[in-house]
């Protein structure tokens, strides 16, 4: 890949800077506490999330594209690894909220560390040689931005005393719904896959086709006034209502409701 021009140089920076202090952003509202905890095997606490993102970079760009760099801790390698079996051990899946050190003041200091040498890094000439593995980056960090609400979310619901995490991030919507108009997409032969030449993941190649049957889908989402007439009319003790599947799961893990709803304290709403 030929050096980018100045601009592209810059814009890139730009981006780099922007997704990179977007993550950050989402950790204002966390206390230290909420750092570490791990209910769940699915689950990631915060502080892996942005500590792999980070060695992402150091990993995957910095130790391969600048002579001498020094890592910050050559243990964070095998501590925030993920699934890059190439690179080496890792961390068990399962054991990521064990650790209570490196504190969460060291993560960000290692942070602000491979940010600085990024930094350096996209402003010069190499730039161009590594666009296409720092746009992998950012996009990876992406998901992790999402991964990051989305596990906080399930860790957060698992305290009896309903902690929230931002109480301005909860629009609400009252009044009754449009009336549902149901789309029929005809049964056919459809491509799928990316197209166009922005990033996409491998897993959005090749474009192919796929042969669909006749179907019918909601226009609309699923409202919560109807999610509890769902509930009340006891659907989640019918099983001719489940696959068998389903309602094996249902019953296994004692399902009444969708994930994160609580009933009041009289029983009498959600």
């Amino acid at each position: 890949m030929q050096a980018t021009a100045k601009g592209e140089e810059g814009r890139l920076l730009e981006r780099y800077e922007q997704v990179r202090a977007y993550t950050e952003a989402l950790c204002e509202p966390l206390e230290i506490e909420d750092y570490i905890p791990q209910p769940s095997v699915d689950v990631s606490p915060p502080k892996w999330n942005i500590a792999h993102t980070t060695w992402f970079f150091e990993e995957m760009i910095l130790k391969k594209f600048v002579p001498g760099y020094a890592e910050f801790n050559p243990q964070f390698g095998f501590l925030f690894n993920s699934y890059y079996n190439s690179v080496g051990e890792r961390t068990a899946r399962d054991h990521r909220g064990d650790l209570s050190r490196p504190t969460v003041k060291d993560v960000f200091a290692y942070r602000h560390h491979v940010d600085e040498h990024m930094r350096e890094v996209l402003s010069s000439a190499v730039a161009g040689d590594i666009a296409e593995l720092v746009v992998l980056g950012l996009n990876h960090e992406q998901q992790h931005q999402e991964l990051f609400v989305t596990d906080l979310k399930f860790t957060f619901s698992q305290n009896p005393i309903h902690p929230v995490y931002r109480s301005d991030s909860h629009p609400e919507e009252d009044g009754d719904a449009p009336e549902n108009a149901w789309i029929t997409v005809p049964a056919g032969v459809y491509e799928i896959g990316h197209t166009g030449e922005g990033f996409c993941f491998d897993n959005e190649l090749a474009r192919h086709q796929v042969l669909l049957a006749k179907f019918d889908i909601s226009g609309r989402l699923v409202t919560n006034r109807e999610w509890i007439e769902f509930i009340d009319a006891g659907c989640y003790r019918d099983p001719l209502l489940w696959h068998s599947e389903g309602w094996d799961w249902v019953q296994r893990e004692h399902v009444n409701s969708p994930l994160y709803w609580h009933s009041d304290e009289n029983g009498s709403g959600w």
